[in-house]
């Protein structure tokens, strides 16, 4: 399937993803590793989890998150970038592992290269541990990968997102083993606007990119022969 002018991050918990895309790439993304990938002017790549993995009935827990970028970057070339578990920073406390995949926290900055402010966590809590939220972006918000929290006077569980009033200080409490997902990052100019899985700041690029689907003129993904129909 393609993209168009937004960047994807995919992070996982657990599993194994084979990911393959028009530029070439092809790299298995496992948990702890952070795979940044530049849409631009428009990239096509695949998801797969490995057939030995599908034989032996490996489970998938991970996200994948749209980054939307700023307008003059929009129509860069397109890019991938694997960044391996080692290559992380990770911050222990008690009863608390967290993950800098993107930005600054907790005086550790990670490697990742990003096209504005960006602020990505992932946190592992033991129950009854807390964590308080980085006050650094201006946008941020906390989602609930799995277990349940408290933020404030809010519980929160399982795929539930909350999203914080700028420079509010807060902290989260886990109310049972959880993963948690902190993020946020710098205001972007403009509004942007999503069809499937193509994103710009112009209702007409996103035209062009659908009659480009339709009418195959995307690059394709070399070892791949499967197509999925652009939604009508």
């Amino acid at each position: 399937h393609p993209h168009i002018g937004l960047a994807t991050v995919t992070y996982l918990f657990e599993g194994e993803i084979l990911h393959r895309d028009s530029l070439g790439y092809v790299q298995a993304i496992q948990p702890g590793a952070v795979n940044w990938m530049i849409a631009g002017r428009g990239i096509v790549h695949s998801e797969r989890t490995p057939p030995e993995m599908i034989a032996d009935g490996s489970p998938l827990h991970g996200l994948q998150a749209w980054v939307a970028v700023p307008t003059d970057q929009e129509e860069s070339d397109p890019s991938f970038v694997h960044y391996p578990d080692g290559d992380i920073p990770v911050v222990e406390r008690p009863g608390v592992s967290v993950r800098v995949l993107a930005g600054s926290a907790f005086g550790e900055t990670s490697p990742v290269v990003t096209s504005s402010e960006t602020l990505y966590l992932a946190a592992e809590l033991a129950a009854d541990a807390e964590l308080e939220i980085p006050t650094d972006a201006t946008e941020r918000a906390v989602y609930v990968a799995s277990g349940e929290i408290e933020l404030g006077e809010t519980t929160l569980e399982t795929g539930m997102l909350a999203v914080l009033t700028a420079d509010a200080e807060a902290g989260i409490r886990a109310l049972s083993d959880a993963q948690v997902m902190i993020l946020g990052g710098e205001p972007l100019e403009g509004k942007r606007y999503i069809y499937w899985n193509l994103v710009s700041s112009s209702r007409e690029r996103i035209d062009q990119a659908k009659d480009d689907w339709r009418n195959d003129r995307f690059d394709k993904v070399p070892g791949e022969t499967e197509f999925i129909p652009l939604p009508e």
